[in-house]
């Protein structure tokens, strides 16, 4: 049975819920923003375990590009959709929905409260609310577009969404080859953007929800970024890319800081300017993910060094 889900208060948050006393606290922001440090501090205080909601931690062979929690940070909080999944896995939304409604069940058997964190906003759309089937796309349209892509490359993407479908253009992952060219098969097919199929009606969960977001000012936010890329390389990014690829055309690998990587090696650009190219593409997905936050009403916002301030409101 499809049910609206309607918001009640709860002192300090919006919250959505059944009748249950079981609660799913998710912290959510922009990439660097701190929210691992913040949700292992909530994990801790409640005695609990975090689910990732990132779409790119849960890949055995990423590491360092991906921000993954370090090992410290995973013995101190168990983690899952970590390094749950090989990139020759094809992870979808539908997919993060499955696997985190029955970790939370499963979590639920042993806790009163359990916390997600990550930025990848779909997957939390996706678990809080559930998402639409999308109509059949003509086989002879997704050819041609994939025809394309291979021809004119990620720009001709870029830009057919663009002109075609704005909505995605300003929100989605627009360096992701695999994601746009979805997006823009469904625009194609249906006459709707691929939005549009996720603004449905929305399935009430059988616990509560808070959402909570971290934000920084913006200066603040870029040095971070900046420092994070830094640290990346330092730490040995290049050589992790180098062992990655025969796996360069996968979908999971069509992410900031490996497609970058990935040009230098095929002496596309200098390593300086795919260094340079990955702090400005991070930077822009930041803009995008706080522009999907934003949007939600339910998130409460607070900075990365409230997490005591958090934690009381939440009691």
């Amino acid at each position: 049975m499809i049910y609206k889900l309607t918001p009640a208060f709860y002192p300090g948050f919006l919250l959505s819920s059944m009748s249950s006393n079981k609660k799913i606290i998710i912290v959510a922001g922009p990439t660097a923003v701190g929210k691992t440090a913040v949700a292992i501090q909530i994990a801790k205080h409640f005695d609990t375990e975090i689910i990732s909601t990132d779409s790119h931690q849960c890949y055995k062979e990423l590491n360092i590009d991906i921000a993954r929690p370090s090992i410290d940070e995973l013995n101190t909080i168990k983690h899952h959709f970590i390094a749950s999944h090989s990139i020759q896995d094809e992870v979808t939304a539908v997919d993060f929905e499955q696997y985190a409604l029955q970790k939370a069940e499963l979590l639920f058997q042993k806790h009163d409260v359990a916390v997600m964190v990550g930025g990848t906003g779909l997957y939390i759309k996706a678990f809080c609310e559930g998402l639409d089937s999308i109509p059949d796309i003509d086989a002879t349209v997704r050819q041609q577009i994939i025809t394309n892509y291979e021809e004119k490359g990620i720009s001709w993407l870029q830009n057919q969404l663009q002109e075609k479908d704005s909505a995605y253009f300003e929100a989605g992952e627009m360096k992701n080859p695999q994601r746009m060219m979805r997006a823009l098969e469904v625009i194609e097919s249906t006459g709707n953007s691929i939005i549009f199929y996720r603004k449905g009606q929305k399935l009430e969960r059988d616990f509560s929800i808070i959402k909570l977001g971290l934000e920084l000012p913006k200066e603040k936010l870029v040095e971070r970024i900046n420092r994070r890329v830094d640290i990346m390389m330092e730490e040995g990014q290049l050589d992790e890319v180098k062992s990655l690829a025969a796996f360069k055309n996968v979908n999971a690998l069509q992410t900031v800081g490996y497609t970058e990587l990935f040009d230098y090696l095929d002496n596309k650009m200098l390593l300086e300017e795919a260094i340079g190219r990955i702090k400005i593409s991070t930077r822009q997905y930041a803009k995008r993910q706080l522009t999907w936050f934003k949007k939600d009403t339910a998130i409460n916002w607070f900075r990365p060094d409230e997490a005591d301030e958090i934690i009381n409101q939440i009691k």
